[in-house]
């Protein structure tokens, strides 16, 4: 069985945004307040999250997320990638880098916003990562089970423990993926002119930051329990799905559900919308039980 929880729904400023009063800002019910957009999925005994975003210390906090074998990112984006230096809790904890996946562009965007974390000589407490390079075909995410573990000097860093006692200093190795086997399916789309990846886990896809889906990748997305697509405004965005294009899409894919993510401060609160989406999905013939997500819902691909 595949479970995913939303960790956030919110655009890139989240919601509320800051200073703003409009009714949904203000709203008293929970399922309005959003972090920015990312996922946890647990499947076949792993712990994945999908993008770790400049909430994600607070997104671990909230999910009593205590153990993760990967990092996803779906693109290279601020809003996606601006919480990575938290992973220190992760490395201290589990004893062990943290497995991040991505495309060569991104890791050349985390290369520039976290240099230090690459450097030769790191300052002590630096993030520890170890980078898989992913494209549009099918990988693998392993156990970190298997995996080294870190042990940590005091005002030196992270260091491997080898068999003859002795210690070797750590580093944030860059491997390409697994395809052997693999339990990950990405999706290619486009943010805007900018590629990104969205992925699918057994029968649920996590889609995000899109503005277009190639016809091509539709046959990636059969069969589905789930799928989340992104939406931001009611008018066409340049960067994102607006709501008739996540509906048109919603329509040709064919789910059983469809959860919207990326979700901004331009539609009503969770109630109103849910009843407008009843209403439109009926107006337009969509079978697919199209609903807003909200930050803490949790699905299966077994209901």
């Amino acid at each position: 069985m595949t479970k995913l929880t939303f960790l956030g729904t919110g655009t890139s400023q989240g919601v509320p945004i800051i200073g703003c009063q409009c009714p949904v800002c203000k709203s008293a019910d929970s399922r309005d307040k959003r972090f920015r957009s990312s996922a946890l999925v647990q499947m076949d005994g792993l712990t994945i999250v999908v993008d770790a975003g400049p909430d994600f210390r607070s997104q671990m906090l909230a999910g009593d997320v205590r153990h993760l074998d990967a990092i996803l990112l779906t693109h290279n984006h601020k809003d996606h990638t601006g919480g990575l230096d938290d992973v220190r809790s992760f490395n201290y904890i589990d004893k062990k880098a943290v497995e991040i996946y991505c495309e060569e562009r991104v890791l050349k965007t985390l290369r520039n916003d976290y240099a230090y974390a690459f450097a030769e000589h790191k300052y002590p407490g630096a993030p520890e990562w170890h980078i898989h390079l992913i494209d549009e075909r099918p990988f693998r995410v392993e156990s970190l089970e298997n995996s080294g573990e870190l042990e940590w000097v005091h005002d030196v860093g992270y260091f491997y423990r080898q068999a003859d006692g002795s210690l070797k200093p750590s580093d944030n190795a860059v491997n390409e993926a697994s395809h052997l086997n693999p339990n990950v399916i990405p999706i290619r789309g486009l943010h805007g002119p900018m590629p990104v990846l969205g992925f699918r886990f057994g029968n649920i896809a996590y889609i995000t930051d899109m503005s277009t889906l190639p016809e091509e990748e539709l046959s990636k997305l059969k069969g589905l329990e789930h799928v989340t697509l992104n939406t931001v405004s009611y008018h066409p965005h340049h960067s994102h799905f607006s709501l008739d294009e996540a509906l048109q899409l919603a329509g040709k894919i064919g789910a059983r559900h469809t959860w919207l993510t990326h979700l901004s401060h331009a539609f009503p609160s969770h109630e109103a919308f849910c009843e407008e989406l009843r209403a439109l999905c009926a107006e337009k013939g969509i079978n697919s039980i199209v609903q807003p997500a909200y930050d803490g819902l949790t699905i299966s691909d077994k209901c």
